[in-house]
């Protein structure tokens, strides 16, 4: 008698009573991710998202399942909240990414202009939370202006201009060299209102630049416009703020915090006046932001 050999595969293990994952379920994982793709919805404005974000809360497999569609697409969840929504960020690789270099071609052709505008999103970043404990702080809200922005970027520019001659360093090297160190002097150079015949910024202006750089993260939901003010007026949002820690830990933003432009002793965010602000060419009425 021959023994009969099942080679079939094996059956696989039933689930857990309540834990099998639905199309269904997965249908509304992946509403909540296309919720959390659109940085400007507020939660408190639309039931079925604030639903969504109630059920990943409670519902541990729900959350496994909408980070796993997340992580599918290239994003990296950052935070589930009913003050931030599903605030993800797009990986390097993610269809999603929206890449420094393509963000500045829209604006400028020129290489020095695609490097003024990542310094402008730099300094945004360091003087819309100046302290560890500002971005710690859930309830903190940083506010910045064109005018502050170009201000302290200047204002950084002397520091490291300072910091080069003590050290030694050539003072005009080439514009193209990498860090913070060739960016103070393409900024330096560079008119911070420049001059049209009908008295519009010039995209190529540094203020220009940062006002490009503000409006972009106002559209993305990072920002909001709360006025025009000195150039323009903004506050921030909690998904800037999670943006912000994410990069917290890049060099360059390190490096710009160091350099002691913005005080931060006593919670009040201001800019440091020099020696001689003569030859500065500082805006006129920067508006230089405080924070709460």
């Amino acid at each position: 008698m021959t023994e009969h050999v099942d080679r079939s595969e094996p059956e696989p293990a039933a689930a857990p009573a309540g834990s099998a994952v639905t199309p269904a379920d997965a249908a509304d994982a992946a509403r909540l991710v296309a919720f959390g793709l659109q940085p400007k919805l507020a939660p408190a404005r639309d039931q079925e998202y604030t639903e969504l974000l109630r059920r990943y809360r409670e519902n541990p497999a729900f959350a496994r399942l909408a980070d796993a569609v997340a992580a599918g697409l290239g994003l990296v969840v950052l935070e589930v909240s009913p003050r931030a929504g599903m605030a993800v960020a797009a990986a390097e690789d993610s269809v999603f990414a929206v890449r420094m270099g393509d963000y500045a071609r829209r604006t400028a052709a020129d290489s020095a202009d695609r490097f003024l505008h990542g310094l402008a999103h730099l300094a945004v970043a360091a003087l819309a939370f100046p302290r560890p404990e500002d971005l710690a702080d859930d309830s903190y809200i940083g506010r910045v202006t064109v005018n502050g922005v170009d201000a302290f970027v200047r204002q950084a520019c002397r520091r490291l201009e300072e910091r080069a001659e003590e050290q030694g360093e050539n003072t005009d090297p080439a514009t193209d060299a990498p860090g913070l160190e060739a960016a103070w002097r393409i900024w330096a150079r560079r008119s911070a209102t420049g001059a049209t015949k009908d008295a519009r910024r010039p995209a190529a202006s540094t203020t220009g630049i940062v006002a490009k750089a503000l409006a972009f993260l106002t559209d993305s939901g990072f920002l909001q416009r709360t006025g025009d003010d000195s150039g323009g007026t903004y506050r921030t949002t909690a998904r800037y703020q999670l943006q912000v820690r994410d990069m917290a830990g890049s060099a360059a933003l390190a490096e710009l915090l160091e350099l002691g432009v913005v005080p931060v002793t006593d919670g009040t965010a201001t800019l440091l006046p020099a020696e001689d602000t003569d030859d500065l060419d500082l805006v006129a009425d920067a508006g230089l932001p405080f924070h709460s």
